[in-house]
């Protein structure tokens, strides 16, 4: 059997399941509707069919496998949506620039490139976002939340690509590397600083004279002149 055939025959047989294992909050009458209560959480569904998917939270029960690889899912949805990944079907298309998606969800969120549209705003400050993660991400900031941190040092980060750059400076890792030369480096923005070496562009100029630098560092020690700082 598919595991498209096996998503239909486990709905038909949620359809004849036993309902035993909800529990009506009030007597249904013609008018009220009837709510099924979660025996964990209490959460109310009208539908006991939701509430049985809703206890696979509670359960773990993943009754949908995949016939691939062997992923189990707790909805027949999320089956659906994790075949396309082995058939690399994307039935969502970008109306404006053709480009395809396996979810409907990511074809919205990519539709904002075209629109402009940030509907995720800060409550600290006026700046807004494309997607609810990049919100959740830049109100680290705020709040000084660094939820990532390094098991080998203990060093903390708001995001975790910057603990995943970090770790490479334990294992010594450097996966970018210079078109120019070849030099690598464990960090992209490293390469960025290093290839204004062969581009000559100097990105940092200094406010007291028309002197200007390639690396902040470098601006800095040439700014003690004008302060009379000792280095």
């Amino acid at each position: 059997m598919s595991s498209l055939e096996e998503i239909q025959s486990r709905k038909e047989e949620e359809k004849v399941e036993n309902d035993s294992c909800f529990t009506p909050l009030d007597q249904p009458t013609k008018k009220a509707k009837k709510l099924h209560c979660c025996g964990k959480c209490n959460k109310t569904f009208a539908l006991p069919s939701n509430l049985r998917r809703h206890q696979r939270v509670h359960t773990g029960k993943k009754p949908f496998p995949c016939d691939q690889c062997g992923k189990h899912f707790t909805e027949s949805g999320n089956l659906k949506k994790h075949l396309r990944t082995h058939t690399g079907e994307k039935p969502f298309a970008c109306d404006q620039c053709g480009k395809r998606f396996t979810e409907s969800g990511n074809l919205k969120k990519h539709l904002r490139t075209h629109t402009g549209e940030k509907p995720f705003p800060c409550d600290q400050c006026e700046k807004c976002f494309t997607e609810s993660g990049n919100l959740k991400q830049h109100q680290r900031i705020h709040t000084g939340e660094k939820p990532f941190a390094c098991d080998k040092c203990g060093k903390r980060f708001f995001r975790s690509e910057r603990l995943k750059q970090h770790q490479w400076t334990h294992t010594g890792e450097k996966l970018f590397s210079c078109g120019q030369c070849g030099k690598r480096f464990t960090e992209s923005g490293n390469v960025k600083k290093h290839q204004q070496i062969h581009t000559g562009e100097n990105s940092f100029p200094c406010d007291r004279c028309e002197k200007s630098y390639s690396f902040s560092g470098n601006l800095k020690r040439h700014k003690q002149i004008h302060t009379k700082e000792k280095p």
